[in-house]
């Protein structure tokens, strides 16, 4: 190949550089909303590990001692159930909501969402609105723009690590995680977790922003699989708004042939994954509502009816339906499956709960020696009973057996367990020879009987075995 060839050629790329969002602030009902919940959202997470309860951490998951303090309640991993009916309650919320409003989670209290907003908001203080950010971006470096530039990274920085510590104080208790901070004596494992989930809330929140929702998030995926015509949606009104234009603020529309839409291009300019409303809904749209408090504001000033953009749907806008007759499509067989379904595994958890019993019983045999013939010919049968105190007040408790004739303990088990402890008690089960004769060699079914754990004595199934 010559020179004159070479200079031809064009090297294509295969990735096209993303442009930095540069988010315009915005004020209106639904931003209020959306604060309300960064607000409410981040005192509980901030605020709630600080909080005691019975001497101790409200709420501790101790990893160490496998014990879960949720306020009142002490759980062990054995009540797992509880965490898959939380998921499930989750999933079949958000299965709800979706196709109620759509990406009501996403634009209002996804972590994702709330974080950007505080990380934008620090970058609005220190660099000032959309515009002044872009001009100071494009500024060659000064002073000015080092303070600033520098300022917000700091603030970015506290504001991760403070979110990683207040993480692994879910897991850790919080003061004693605080203590070991002050004086420089954190564990390798909570360094490991402050740092890691620190630097997660920076890049995420600081750098990523949109590029999480729109890349990496499968909701926004298969959000689709979960709407449809009635699902309501953030629709911009093409029949009003159509064709748009600019125009003083006295000009007729009607009369220069144009739509509401003045093509100001502030809903773009407020979006926060950088998308034009106008063009239809797209999987990149979180549901904010930026655009509807900035559109509704330019409605305002030019003495037009708000609602260009608003929360609508297909058949809404279609249809040209009312409000009324909007809420009554809501109420569609998916719709009410999600509710039922949602209701009825909210109700099994709280039932479960309120029922449960103050102490678990687990009985795992001895494997070492399934059966032996000891003194007087008598049947003797090995088992570890892990007993766990789920209250905080202590329990006294008497174990005992039934199942077959003459089933009797080696020795009588009475103890008392302390608030929420758990432990390992050995017992010995023995059978007279001639009822061991009559029940037959092989396992027996039995039960392990404890007393004084509430009620009505609760009982555990096991199985007896018999030499041949």
């Amino acid at each position: 190949m010559n020179q004159s060839e070479d200079s031809s050629v064009q090297v294509i790329s295969l990735y096209k550089a993303q442009d930095k969002i540069h988010p315009r602030a915005v004020h209106g009902w639904f931003a209020a909303w959306r604060w309300a919940l960064v607000w409410g959202t981040q005192l509980l997470f901030y605020g709630l590990p600080w909080l005691e309860w019975n001497a101790r951490q409200a709420v501790l998951f101790d990893l160490g001692s496998r014990r879960f303090y949720i306020f009142g309640l002490v759980l062990y991993p054995q009540d797992f159930i509880y965490l898959t009916a939380l998921l499930m309650i989750s999933a079949y919320a958000l299965f709800l909501f979706t196709a109620v409003a759509g990406r009501l989670w996403c634009g209002y209290a996804c972590p994702q969402t709330v974080y950007t907003e505080i990380f934008m908001w620090v970058e609005k203080l220190f660099e000032g609105d959309r515009q002044a950010r872009i001009k100071l971006d494009k500024a060659p470096w000064n002073f000015n723009k080092l303070w600033r530039k520098s300022g917000k990274q700091a603030a970015w920085i506290v504001f991760g690590l403070w979110t990683g510590f207040t993480f692994v104080g879910y897991f850790t208790p919080i003061k004693v995680l605080a203590a070991e901070v002050m004086s420089f004596g954190l564990g390798p494992w909570e360094t490991f977790w402050v740092l890691f989930y620190g630097f997660a809330t920076y890049g995420n929140a600081g750098y990523m922003r949109e590029q999480v929702c729109k890349y990496m998030c499968p909701y926004a995926r298969f959000q689709s699989a979960m709407f449809d015509k009635d699902t309501l949606i953030i629709s911009y009104d093409s029949e009003r708004g159509e064709p748009r234009g600019s125009r003083s603020k006295k000009a007729d529309p009607t009369a220069q042939g144009l739509g509401s839409c003045i093509d100001c291009t502030l809903c773009v300019q407020v979006c926060p994954t950088g998308i034009d409303i106008r063009k239809g809904l797209q999987y990149e749209c979180i549901g904010c509502a930026a655009c509807i408090d900035v559109c509704n504001d330019v409605m305002d000033k030019m003495s037009y009816p708000r609602g260009l953009i608003r929360y609508d749907t297909e058949n809404g806008l279609s249809q040209h339906l009312t409000k009324l007759q909007l809420i009554r499509r809501m109420f569609r067989p998916r719709v009410m499956v999600y509710s039922a379904v949602l209701l009825l595994v909210c109700i099994a958890l709280v039932y479960s709960l309120a029922t449960r019993a103050p102490v678990r019983m687990d009985v795992v045999r001895d494997r070492a020696s399934l059966a032996r013939i000891v003194e007087d010919g008598l049947v003797e049968n090995i088992y570890r009973v892990q007993l766990m105190n789920a209250t905080e007040q202590p329990q006294m408790l008497q174990l005992d057996a039934r199942g077959l004739q003459g089933l009797k303990l080696a020795a009588p088990v009475s103890l008392t367990l302390a608030p929420a402890e758990a432990r390992w008690v050995t017992v010995a089960l023995r059978l007279p020879p001639e009822a061991a004769t009559a029940a037959g060699a092989g396992a027996q079914h039995i039960e392990f009987v404890l007393n004084g754990a509430g009620a009505a004595p609760l009982a555990e199934k096991s199985t007896f075995v018999v030499p041949r």
